[in-house]
């Protein structure tokens, strides 16, 4: 197992100083938030494209991929009636993979709860069905990019809809595709009606990544969640991608939020060595 940190809580730092830091508390890499880089990845030149990616192979970190997808630019929505709408979704999502391939990243994590939320008066069925045509629809451009585009499960409290893994899973079904699988977010899973031990053994081979967090939105360690048994449940399906810190609230800094968080993995996969 390898472990990052997401950059969108190192606010006003420049992405090389996330790196080196990042680095410096022994993190193997870095996802991205595409938000925190421009308003809309196609601003992102080729020149700049690549500076990044030398910049997090110069401080020894891997860029793991992207998270956050479609928090910008505004008018993007997977979900939505007007075809318009969801085929400008579309095209973005291609950009984005393309961007993740750029950069070296190898994983992609579509949470965006405001841009999937099921509106009043909209059909459930046909929403499903519309973001399964604009996923299929990306696939090609995964494949290229040998991304791996992950849909995560979410809170009931953050959308109506993919609210278990069990519904990521049949949304990995519909697709159909061996690029587009799921991951595990211990926030969400924990109002799940199951262990996270459960989540993770239901997620089983289609799980791809980790997003490690707290209920109360800080990181591991921050909270009253027991990490053991969750990173336990990971070494015993010999788990080997990418365990990221993502967090919700930015406090008290972004230096003892990232070092306090991998300290207590490490110190937690170190106990599971012995």
């Amino acid at each position: 197992m390898k472990l990052a940190v997401c950059n969108e809580f190192f606010e006003d730092w420049k992405i090389e100083d996330v790196f080196n830091y990042a680095a410096e508390i022994g993190c193997d890499g870095v996802e991205l938030a595409p938000f925190t880089l421009a308003e809309s990845v196609t601003q992102i030149s080729a020149k700049q494209r690549s500076d990044i990616r030398k910049a997090a192979e110069k401080a020894g970190v891997e860029i793991v991929g992207l998270h956050w997808l479609l928090a910008s630019p505004p008018g993007l929505y997977l979900t939505h009636p007007d075809k318009a709408i969801r085929d400008k979704t579309e095209d973005y999502i291609k950009a984005l993979i393309n961007f993740c391939g750029d950069l070296g990243g190898s994983i992609m994590i579509h949470g965006s709860p405001a841009q999937r939320n099921i509106q009043k008066g909209w059909d459930r069925e046909e929403c499903w069905k519309y973001a399964v045509d604009v996923f299929s629809n990306c696939t090609a451009e995964m494949q290229q990019n040998n991304v791996t585009y992950c849909i995560e499960a979410l809170t009931g409290k953050e959308t109506n809809i993919l609210n278990a893994i069990s519904e990521a899973l049949k949304m990995v079904a519909d697709v159909g595709h061996p690029n587009f699988q799921t991951m595990v977010d211990t926030k969400a899973a924990a109002a799940e009606n199951k262990s996270h031990v459960d989540v993770i053994a239901e997620a089983g081979k289609a799980m791809r990544h980790v997003h490690v967090n707290d209920p109360n939105l800080r990181g591991p360690g921050f909270g009253d969640l027991q990490f053991a048994s969750i990173l336990r449940a990971l070494k015993d399906r010999h788990y080997d991608g990418y365990i990221s810190v993502e967090v919700f609230d930015f406090k008290p800094d972004p230096k003892t939020i990232a070092a306090r968080s991998i300290g207590y993995l490490k110190g937690i996969l170190e106990g599971l060595e012995n």
